[in-house]
């Protein structure tokens, strides 16, 4: 099999079965499973007929041999898209407030929507209020998001605009300027009007951005829900408790352990390279 150099949007089924994925490892590893076991031993539960398997065999050995699930995400740019590759490295990130439980079930409900009909504007204010809610940072979020195959060349003009204006310029505005009511309310007052760029958001989109000037974005978000059936984002509400603070413990533990034992084996010389050699799925056709 030939693999794919640069980024594709991927067969339903593909999405279908990364959003059990990032169900099982989310749920498994809230269960205090070590994520490395988690991704070695899920592959054998997808469909074989995907190609998911091999990128997981490939995502767990990067775990495996650097600790870091980001690495694995990044290094298969045909397969995983970059804002997902993002939301894992700010989650890994210790200065990010983004827990990695979130981070799995952002993925989950992503790749949901991505196997359902989804529009390009429903997954564009899905990513942009993760970014938002979760503080991701805007600059780094928008060129993630620009490098999806699944938007086209107007939209990445507008991710562009985007990171010269957000945070200056009015959100609802930027959705309301650039859809279709704001196109028809202008060639009524002047019927020789011409847009500079095309319009991306439809009719109703720009309807509830009007509707939600000079408020905060948030509601923006809650009402494309709402009307639209946009996907919801996850929200994160702190505990502060105990067994949370036991849990995070546990886990760093683990962690500390896992490259712990990788240093030893390489002072020993008796790490085994081979088993991080290339899976399929990044093998030539001549191989």
């Amino acid at each position: 099999m030939k693999p794919m150099s640069t980024p594709t949007v991927l067969d339903r089924e593909e999405y279908i079965e990364q959003a059990y994925l990032f169900r099982t490892v989310r749920e498994r590893v809230a269960d205090n499973q070590p994520a490395q076991e988690v991704f070695q031993r899920v592959a054998d539960e997808l469909l074989s007929t995907t190609r998911l398997p091999y990128a997981v065999q490939f995502v767990a050995s990067e775990l495996k041999h650097t600790g870091l699930l980001a690495n694995g995400f990044a290094k298969l740019p045909h397969y995983f898209t970059a804002f997902q590759a993002f939301v894992v490295q700010q989650a890994e990130d210790e200065k990010s407030r983004l827990p990695m439980p979130t981070a799995f079930l952002i993925l989950e409900r992503e790749a949901a929507y991505r196997a359902n009909q989804p529009t390009r504007p429903g997954l564009f204010v899905y990513q942009f209020e993760t970014i938002a809610r979760n503080r991701l940072g805007y600059i780094d979020g928008l060129e993630a998001m620009a490098r999806d195959p699944f938007y086209d060349a107007d939209w990445r003009g507008y991710f562009d605009q985007l990171r010269r204006l957000v945070g200056e310029k009015d959100f609802s505005d930027l959705v309301y300027t650039h859809s279709e009511l704001f196109v028809s309310e202008e060639r009524r007052r002047n019927p020789a009007f011409e847009p500079r760029r095309r319009a991306i958001f439809g009719e109703k989109e720009g309807k509830i951005a009007k509707a939600s000037r000079t408020r905060d974005p948030l509601y923006l978000f809650a009402a494309l829900q709402r009307q639209l059936g946009y996907p919801e984002v996850p929200r994160y509400r702190v505990r502060d408790d105990a067994t949370t603070k036991m849990e995070i413990l546990q886990t760093k533990l683990r962690d500390l352990e896992m490259r712990l034992k990788l240093v030893e084996g390489e002072l020993r010389g008796s790490v085994d390279l081979s088993q991080f050699g290339k899976p399929d799925l990044l093998r030539e056709k001549d191989d």
